[in-house]
């Protein structure tokens, strides 16, 4: 699995002018599963991600996580994370995980950080997302399982 967090201040997702999904101080997190990705994968990256340590300390390093800081969560499907670039001038997308699997992982993945006692909010798989976001830092990281 894939996922992309970015630290930030707020952030919300929308589908068809409609919020469903907004937090404030936290991670935007996209995912994506790809072919071979099970439930394992899911459980494990959900756990590396809630303590994945991207938020500033007292002395201003990097040293605490998501769940140090009382950060919240907003999750958002992304198979297009799955991009295959190397050739070409239009990206493939068969490495992603077919629809039905993407959609179990993504939705385990999101229950799993919810597990972990934050508020946790999410896009619509599937659907055509609007998501604004202010990137705190900016930082923003590249997480694979």
């Amino acid at each position: 699995m894939i996922a992309l967090l970015q630290r930030v201040s707020m952030a919300d997702v929308s589908v068809e002018g409609k919020t469903i999904g907004a937090i404030g101080h936290g991670l935007m997190i996209l995912v994506c599963a790809v072919k071979g990705d099970d439930e394992a994968k899911a459980r494990s990256l959900a756990s590396r991600v809630l303590r994945y340590r991207i938020f500033e300390d007292e002395a201003g390093k990097m040293n605490r996580s998501v769940t140090d800081v009382g950060g919240e969560i907003l999750v958002v499907s992304q198979f297009t994370l799955a991009a295959d670039t190397h050739s070409g001038n239009r990206p493939s997308f068969s490495p992603a995980a077919d629809p039905q699997t993407g959609r179990v992982l993504y939705e385990l993945f999101a229950r799993e950080c919810a597990a972990g006692g934050l508020k946790v909010q999410t896009g619509e798989f599937g659907a055509h997302m609007a998501v604004r976001l202010v990137n705190d830092g900016p930082v923003t990281i590249w997480l694979e399982n």
